[in-house]
């Protein structure tokens, strides 16, 4: 079978990891697809696949993502036309479900943003919508998801590829002392994004003078204002660095939004998200679960407060990185249900 599976961010490199490893052992051709933005590029380099660059991130304004929107499509449809795919594959990827639909491939579309307004499309056209149960059905059916295309796996999205990392990591943390502070800012560029930029300056400027303090920027030009405005006294990786190093290594975690913040909550580090915009369903779940901490305004002096004091999460993460394996399974039959 050929599989056509579109990146158009980072953590859908590590959503996509096992999967991909699966599907080629099983003797599947993966075709992949990327658009140039955050460190999706990088990523996939690193990971040695075949894959081809179409398109590039856009401004965060509304308009310049739809004036972008369809011409990416024409050039995923002249890329793939000749490439006999027989199902297409994306997290997130709203250009997929349109691209399969006009080249009358089938196709599975998964998201786990309530509030992403590609959704509507993605769920109109997509023939399979694969969803995380903590996400509010509800909500999925305001947006144009039509019933009979939901399928929900349990969990959230993160438990899919991390249930097999999960027990390495935990052996690691438990043989290595965790010294450092991972800061993980706004995601500035992301359309559903209606928080404060830059917010996090004086926070990591306190924390600097304590601990080892390591930003994890999403972009180029995120990376330029943090090596600037704090110099030598902080760590601002120049590439992605290996999830297994942040996993491992990681006393605290601070994530202003997105996959890296529930990934590390789920597999029990302690977390805290300062995220400034409304919440994902899928937080409030983490929240509640008491595997994340919501503090927005968090000052220094309450970080180090909660580093001291933190209960070890590794135990409480079990049941929900145990779904994430049903989940994967799910995912996996879905894929090869769909293929001819």
């Amino acid at each position: 079978m050929r599989i056509w599976i579109d990146f158009i961010n980072t953590p859908q490199v590590s959503f996509f990891e096992p999967l991909i490893e699966e599907l080629n052992a099983l003797g599947h051709e993966i075709v992949m697809t990327c658009r140039d933005s955050s460190n999706t590029v990088q990523l996939l380099n690193q990971k040695g696949w075949d894959f081809q660059v179409i398109g590039s991130g856009v401004k965060k304004s509304l308009l310049s993502k739809l004036i972008a929107f369809p011409g990416r499509i024409l050039d995923l449809r002249k890329f793939l036309k000749n490439k006999k795919i027989d199902l297409a594959v994306g997290q997130s990827s709203f250009y997929l479900p349109l691209t399969a639909r006009s080249l009358k491939i089938r196709s599975i579309y998964t998201n786990d943003n309530e509030h992403a307004l590609g959704n509507i499309p993605s769920f109109l056209f997509a023939d399979t919508i694969f969803l995380p149960s903590e996400l509010s059905l509800k909500k999925a059916l305001s947006q144009g998801a039509s019933k009979k295309k939901i399928t929900q796996y349990p969990g959230i999205k993160e438990g899919i590829y991390l249930w097999k990392k999960a027990l390495n990591i935990k052996s690691l943390r438990e043989k290595n002392k965790q010294n450092k502070i991972y800061i993980r800012p706004e995601p500035v560029s992301a359309q559903y994004y209606k928080g404060k930029e830059n917010f996090l300056d004086k926070l990591i400027s306190e924390l600097s003078s304590q601990y080892q303090v390591v930003v994890l920027t999403r972009g180029t030009e995120q990376a330029n204002y943090y090596t600037r405005k704090f110099q030598n006294n902080v760590t601002v990786p120049e590439k992605p660095l290996d999830f297994l190093t942040v996993a491992t290594d990681c006393l605290a975690f601070i994530g202003a939004g997105g996959s890296m913040t529930r990934e590390m909550a789920i597999l029990g580090i302690p977390t805290i998200s300062v995220y400034q915009a409304e919440l994902l369903d899928v937080d409030r779940f983490l929240i509640n679960e008491g595997l994340l901490v919501f503090a927005p305004r968090i000052t220094s002096q309450e970080v180090i407060d909660f580093t001291n004091k933190t209960e070890n999460n590794l135990n409480k993460s079990e049941k929900i990185l145990e779904k994430g394996k049903t989940a994967y399974n799910l995912l996996k039959y879905s894929i090869l249900g769909n293929t001819k």
